[in-house]
């Protein structure tokens, strides 16, 4: 099994090295590797290059890259139009050929050293698998201790999003619309594909950046909001993920942006899923949502 890798980064030179080093410390590392610039104005760009031309012909490395991007103006929401996802669609586009499985991987990461090793036998071991990731880790600021961020066992995290090649290309295009790395899952599910997180034996993968602080919480759950129309989320499931959030930082207001983030998108339109997809979406959280209650009443 051929896997590639594309890693996208914007402004990373706080956790690319510690990311870098996770890679080649890979106990089966990836057979191609792309490393996508997309406009950072730090010095990640020449992190990214030193890291390439001293793996560049390494028998264990041989297809590591850096490839630039132009840097693009400043956007109010940095995420809006899913400038990653363009990123990594291009990136799979310069891909050498053949590939059977193309990740898509962020930069804040410190990787499970068996990490590559586990997805190639998950992939290997169930051809239906079209979608899988790992399950990722934060140190906790108050114990200091690894706390494993919430994932259900069904969904991947968009830090490390294993694509089986059949499931990508049959998938797509995916919409430029905030949570289209929900949507993908939801495609993936109603063409008879699994997705699934994936435990490694060496333990989780590391988010060296927890989900939601980089541009502050309120602005992460209102754009988890934004995210729920995208993906067109039942309004059930997004009232129920609401309360979820009550008792979330920052308290009293995470709820508040979530429910906020998911009115404004709603009443400016704007891409998301397909009515077909939003129906099969809507069909999974409401039996959810069932098994929930029954579960709550026995």
């Amino acid at each position: 099994m051929r896997i590639a890798c594309v890693v996208s980064f914007l402004d990373e030179d706080r956790y690319l090295p510690s990311f870098l080093d996770s890679i080649a410390a890979q106990t089966r590392p990836p057979d191609e590797l792309l490393l996508v610039d997309d406009g950072s104005r730090d010095r990640s760009q020449q992190v990214a290059e030193r890291f390439a031309a001293g793996h560049a012909g390494h028998a264990d490395h041989a297809g590591v890259r850096l490839l630039c991007r132009e840097r693009r103006a400043r956007e109010r929401d940095r995420l809006l139009n899913a400038p990653e996802l363009r990123a990594f669609r291009w990136a799979v586009g310069q891909l050498s050929e053949p590939w059977d499985v193309v990740v898509k991987m962020d930069a804040d990461l410190s990787l499970s050293p068996d990490l590559f090793a586990t997805m190639e036998r998950e992939f290997e071991r169930d051809e239906r698998l079209g979608i899988g990731g790992a399950y990722l880790s934060v140190v906790d600021p108050h114990t200091q201790q690894l706390r494993r961020e919430r994932c259900r066992s069904y969904h991947t995290r968009g830090g490390t999003k294993f694509y089986r090649r059949a499931c990508w290309e049959q998938i797509g295009p995916l919409p430029e619309a905030l949570g289209w790395d929900t949507i993908d899952e939801i495609a993936a599910r109603r063409a008879g594909w699994r997705t699934a997180s994936v435990a490694c034996d060496a333990g989780d993968t590391i988010h060296l950046r927890p989900t939601g602080v980089y541009d502050g919480r309120v602005r992460a759950q209102y754009r988890w909001g934004s995210c729920a129309y995208g993906i067109g989320q039942h309004p059930l499931w997004v009232l129920a993920s609401a309360m979820r959030r009550i008792g979330e930082p920052p308290f009293g207001l995470a709820a508040l942006a979530f429910l906020s983030g998911w009115v404004a998108a709603r009443l400016r339109g704007g891409p998301r899923a397909s009515v077909e997809l939003r129906e099969f979406g809507r069909s999974e959280q409401l039996a959810e949502l069932r098994s929930f209650v029954r579960e709550l009443a026995t």
